[in-house]
């Protein structure tokens, strides 16, 4: 059945909220709003208030009330309304959600969802659009997925909340309008592992998220020039599935990430050492990344063009590994 990604998600939080008594969905104009990106839209009507419950403009407050809920038994769903806005509730997420289990020798479990959007591309300035997926990333405790199709929005949210541990999950913007196959009955999605979107024999283009498209777009291209290109996907940024990824560069020994965040100390930097250290003698060609530019994500429409990931840009980088 074909469906868009924001259905996807709605779909799976009205199955969530059906199944399970203790789930529970909260953030900041969730409710009566039907949520800043309309994914939440008619779940008050549905549920009623004690579980679709709109908050304060208080991102540590409400981020604070889902992992005490957490702890106490519950299974909240807390939205952020863009990533940018969750920097306000770093200390709830990462001096508590990701460290009490730790810190209480196990005694204590944390079983939030954290949703957010990430992403540019809706000019929505500075403020709204980076990708700071990294961040959390780099947070021993946290489990970090970013679903990049119908059926990944739909059922990571669902294993999310098998999960005992924090889970925090990105929801690119321009992937909300897209469309796909959300199968009937719905099969059950890992939290773990890779996906090999495309197959190919020349390079690795490898990414997540809202870069997915672009990478596909841009095998295309590749693909009538004569350059067949494998696109993984990430899907899940910690636990990175390290074997996906050397695997698929010792097939085609070359290989280029994609990343929207910045290029400084970011995701496709880590992906690019640990190439380096796994398949370093079977590489062909230099690891080679296209991120955005390093600057704020400009609010001009040919600015924030210029300043993403793009297939033009893919397909450039892609011919430099391909060159003799």
């Amino acid at each position: 059945m074909l469906t868009s990604y924001r259905e996807a998600l709605r779909q799976g939080l009205r199955q969530a909220l059906q199944a399970d008594p203790r789930v529970f969905l909260m953030g900041e104009d969730v409710g009566r709003y039907g949520g800043t990106y309309a994914v939440s839209k008619g779940l008050l009507e549905e549920f009623g208030a004690h579980r679709v419950r709109d908050t304060p403009l208080s991102e540590s407050g409400f981020v604070g009330c889902g992992i005490g809920a957490a702890i106490n038994g519950m299974r909240p769903i807390v939205e952020v309304m863009t990533v940018n806005f969750s920097l306000l509730a770093l200390d709830q997420i990462v001096n508590n959600a990701a460290t009490l289990r730790h810190m209480s020798g196990g005694q204590v479990g944390v079983p939030v969802v954290l949703r957010m959007t990430s992403g540019a591309g809706r000019q929505l300035a500075a403020q709204h659009s980076h990708s700071l997926e990294v961040w959390y990333a780099h947070v021993p405790g946290l489990r970090v997925v970013a679903p990049a199709t119908v059926e990944d929005a739909h059922g990571m949210l669902l294993a999310a909340l098998q999960c005992p541990d924090p889970v925090v999950i990105f929801e690119h913007t321009m992937l909300l309008n897209t469309e796909g196959e959300l199968p009937d009955p719905r099969p059950a999605v890992s939290l773990e592992g890779a996906a090999v979107r495309r197959s190919g024999t020349d390079l690795s283009l490898i990414t997540y998220g809202g870069s997915l498209p672009r990478c596909l777009v841009a095998a295309s291209q590749l693909a009538s020039e004569g350059i067949e290109a494998e696109v993984l996907d990430l899907r899940c940024l910690r636990p990175l599935d390290v074997a996906a990824i050397a695997d698929s560069v010792r097939r085609t020994r070359r290989a280029l990430v994609v990343d929207e965040g910045w290029k400084t100390c970011g995701l496709a930097a880590e992906i690019m050492a640990l190439l380096v250290e796994q398949v370093f003698y079977e590489l062909d060609a230099p690891p080679a990344r296209v991120c955005s530019a390093e600057v704020p994500m400009p609010y001009a429409r040919h600015l924030e063009d210029a300043a993403l990931p793009n297939a033009a840009r893919i397909v450039e980088a892609a011919r430099a590994l391909m060159a003799p």
